[in-house]
């Protein structure tokens, strides 16, 4: 979202689901991350070749970033925006394919889906490697603890403070990232498998808190969420794609942004509890200098 979704960053999603592909502007899930596709560079560019086959995202299963309902079909605040700003650039065809967050970024090199639309949260070593297109999303990180916060975590620090607090994130998630940078110790930090297996860790007591975005957070039922942690920071994400696909992110771009000025746009994020207002005037730059 980050890990997923997730912030994002999702997670279940990692597992082989239902093998539906999307058609007509529907989404829906793949079996798997391995998919073949066309070659990167073939056909006469990236918009071409998603008008003529389909655009493949990468997504997870964190809602509100991404969420993968019971039959199959792909939605949440990510895939909604991408389906909407593909089909104004002509691209009826968007197939889901689930992923784990620390496989998004080399799935995308390797060509096995072509943006990542799941909640991945911009930080300097991200868009080193990928190019984002303009912030969708603005978010901020909660803990998930037991009802009451009997270990009173409410900061990073609590963390840094006490080497006994075990707090879960999900592989390769822009929380796990926080807690890295910050110094966090690698015993410290434990791996859960997305936002409902942080629940599970945090009441069998394999952990005392789990790291995610406070939205994702308020969709578990039993877990306390803390206010939005003041020494974490606060970032966003949108679409992010090839560096070689320039052209591609350049109308995407076009597209979104005058997207971003209709009740479409408003309605796809209110709807999955985010403010559309926050965005504004927040940079993909801006977003990418965070630390991690």
């Amino acid at each position: 979202m980050n890990t997923t979704i997730s912030r994002r960053q999702l997670f279940r999603g990692a597992l082989a689901l239902g093998g539906v592909v999307a058609v007509g502007g529907s989404l829906a899930a793949c079996t798997t991350t391995e998919t073949g596709g066309p070659e990167a560079g073939g056909g006469g560019g990236l918009l071409e070749r998603a008008r003529q086959q389909g655009l493949r995202i990468a997504i997870g299963n964190e809602p509100p970033y991404t969420e993968l309902a019971p039959d199959g079909t792909v939605t949440g605040a990510e895939p909604d925006v991408v389906r909407a700003v593909a089909a104004r650039m002509g691209i009826d065809r968007v197939e889901g394919i689930v992923s784990g967050y620390d496989a998004m970024i080399p799935g995308l090199k390797a060509n096995r889906w072509d943006t990542i639309a799941a909640g991945l949260f911009m930080k300097q070593s991200r868009c080193r490697e990928v190019a984002y297109a303009s912030p969708v999303i603005v978010s901020t990180e909660s803990f998930g603890v037991r009802p009451g916060n009997p270990e009173n975590i409410l900061t990073i620090a609590d963390v840094l403070e006490r080497p006994d607090l075990r707090v879960g994130v999900v592989p390769g998630g822009f929380e796990q990232g926080i807690l890295e940078t910050a110094g966090v110790g690698a015993g410290q930090i434990i791996n859960v498998t997305d936002a409902r297996g942080g629940a599970d860790a945090l009441n069998a007591d394999r952990i005392d808190a789990f790291l995610l975005p406070t939205l994702s957070l308020r969709e578990l039922e039993g877990v306390e969420v803390t206010e939005p942690i003041e020494d974490a920071p606060s970032t966003g994400s949108s679409a992010a794609f090839r560096t070689e696909d320039q052209d591609f992110l350049d109308a995407y771009n076009e597209e979104l942004e005058s997207f971003k000025t209709e009740p479409e746009f408003a309605e796809i994020l209110e709807k999955w509890g985010f403010d559309p207002t926050v965005v504004e005037g927040v940079t993909t730059e801006e977003l990418c200098a965070v630390d991690g």
